[in-house]
């Protein structure tokens, strides 16, 4: 009998415990679940885009739960961004309206290490109503963190968050959550193809900013998430934050139905994805997760009792997220007579006790007042309303860690004359996925700022626990690390304090809560 060389024994070896897509497949090419892509290899990465994870929704599949992608024969070229989904015209979206259909797609950056990787599935903002995964460049937190990173379309608007009981006539859950259940989908297609990529399927982190927040807090308490992310991240949107009702989304759903002049879900499917679009922006559109079989119990709800999907989790918001917002509402300065109106207009019988802490002479610039306000306590984006879910988390037994981020000299996304922007939502998003914002240009100390993010974020992404020096568990609300750059940027701070927890528990608002209740 001819011996085998000890040499060729080793390599023989080597190709049986390689995958089959490294081992025999050409650079950048991966093969997944429904067929073969091919991405662009770089020199630290490898970038795939436009990759199927369902089937398109249109024609009978609009407003039904995703159903799986065909497969495809040959190599599919995975080197362009798909479609973004359908969506009005916006400031903080796309500049012109779309109204694409065929839009769940997901695309992938991994870096070009050996090993199972931890892996970040983003869910972009944009209130569910505009926005797309291709403005999020997964470069940096990929190659500096030694993670794969995921980003992916959903469908937005009237499109993704109808709810009306013709839709789903029969089925177990509500109709209203299409969003939800595509993002489910994006997290199973990760579940069986991500190994391929590099990426650990066991070791996911579902993270988003605004409306992306607002679903990781709906996944955590959503049965049908389980085991699809370990790990989450809630960027600036509050999961104690109330989300709508069956009853509201059925009966905002009625009335959709009503203006375009239909009565069943035949009539509504024949529609043409504009007049949807278009009629759904007239009626100041409120596109969140509903309460409903997808989401059985509101997350405040589901996290204040313990039942929901329990992992480490990492929640915080900006210094000042309303400015954002109220340089868009009053693009000019307002009056002593205008603040003092919206104050008495929104706070009633409490508008005194409001001005007295607020006074209209301790601000330069009575937007800012209006923004303080707003950021401080009453809203999604508020101070008080993530260090009340903080302690929710907290009390239930997970690890939980809260942060802000309070650069006020960050890049604005829209730069209106004569205002401050300061830390306004949306501001951390240039530092972690930087050229987001167009034209900007973080200085030296901003960019250290960026590195520590990236480093704290992917760390807890791999581990549970963010690598940072002073960064505490969160039990009590001085235990927030504040996110600025420069010496002594970052450090522990006690926003309720700042921003008057106590003053808005006293008018009623969500008390903040500690560890131990």
């Amino acid at each position: 009998m001819r011996l085998i060389p000890a040499a060729a024994i080793l390599l023989l070896t080597t190709l049986l415990a390689t995958p089959a897509s490294a081992a025999a497949s050409p650079p950048g090419q991966v093969r997944t679940d429904k067929g073969v892509v091919q991405g662009l290899v770089l020199k630290d990465r490898q970038e795939f885009k436009g990759i199927p994870y369902a089937a398109p929704p249109v024609g009978e599949l609009r407003w039904k739960a995703p159903r799986p992608a065909a497969p495809w024969r040959g190599v599919r070229d995975a080197t362009a961004f798909a479609g973004q989904c359908a969506q009005p015209a916006s400031l903080l979206g796309s500049p012109q309206a779309t109204y694409v259909e065929d839009c769940l797609y997901l695309n992938v950056t991994a870096p070009r290490r050996a090993g199972r990787l931890p892996v970040m599935v983003w869910l972009h903002g944009g209130g569910n109503l505009y926005g797309n995964s291709t403005i999020y460049d997964g470069a940096k937190p990929a190659v500096d963190g030694g993670v794969v990173v995921v980003t992916v379309n959903y469908r937005l608007g009237v499109l993704g968050w109808l709810a009306h009981p013709a839709l789903e006539p029969g089925e177990r859950y509500q109709s209203g959550n299409y969003g939800l259940l595509d993002q489910q989908a994006a997290l199973r297609w990760v579940r069986r193809n991500i190994a391929a990529f590099g990426g650990d399927p066991g070791n996911v982190t579902l993270f988003g900013e605004s409306a992306g927040a607002a679903d990781a807090c709906a996944h955590l308490a959503a049965p049908a998430a389980a085991g699809l992310f370990h790990r989450a991240i809630a960027q600036s949107y509050s999961c104690a934050w109330p989300t709508r009702t069956e009853q509201q989304a059925e009966t905002a759903g009625a009335a959709l139905a009503g203006a375009v002049g239909c009565a069943d879900a035949a009539c509504l499917r024949a529609l043409p994805a504009r007049t949807l679009v278009e009629a759904y922006q007239e009626q100041d559109p409120y596109a969140v997760a509903g309460a409903d079989g997808v989401l059985p119990a509101q997350p405040r709800d589901a996290i204040a009792s313990g039942r929901y999907n329990r992992m480490p989790v990492i929640h915080g918001n900006t210094l000042d997220e309303m400015r954002l917002f109220m340089s868009l509402q009053f693009p000019q300065p307002i009056t002593v007579e205008q603040y003092e109106g919206f104050v008495r207009e929104t706070y009633g019988p409490a508008a005194s006790a409001v001005l007295a802490r607020y006074p209209a002479a301790g601000y330069p610039d009575l937007r800012i007042a209006i923004a303080t306000l707003l950021t401080d306590s009453g809203s999604s984006l508020s101070t008080c309303g993530h260090l009340d879910a903080l302690g929710l988390f907290a009390r239930s037994g997970v690890p939980v860690y809260g942060y802000q981020f309070a650069d006020r000299s960050a890049p604005p996304l829209i730069d209106v004359p004569g205002f401050e922007e300061g830390a306004y939502h949306a501001s951390e998003l240039e530092y972690l996925f930087p050229g987001l914002v167009p034209g900007a240009e973080l200085n030296a100390e901003q960019e250290r700022l960026s590195d520590a993010m990236v480093s704290f974020w992917t760390s807890f992404a791999a581990t549970g626990r963010p690598r940072a020096a002073g960064w505490p568990r969160f039990r009590s609300p001085g235990d927030v690390l504040s996110l600025a750059p420069g010496p002594g940027g970052i450090r522990t701070v006690n926003p309720a304090v700042d921003s008057n927890c106590a003053f808005w528990e006293s008018l009623g608002e969500p008390r903040v809560r500690t560890a131990t209740g």
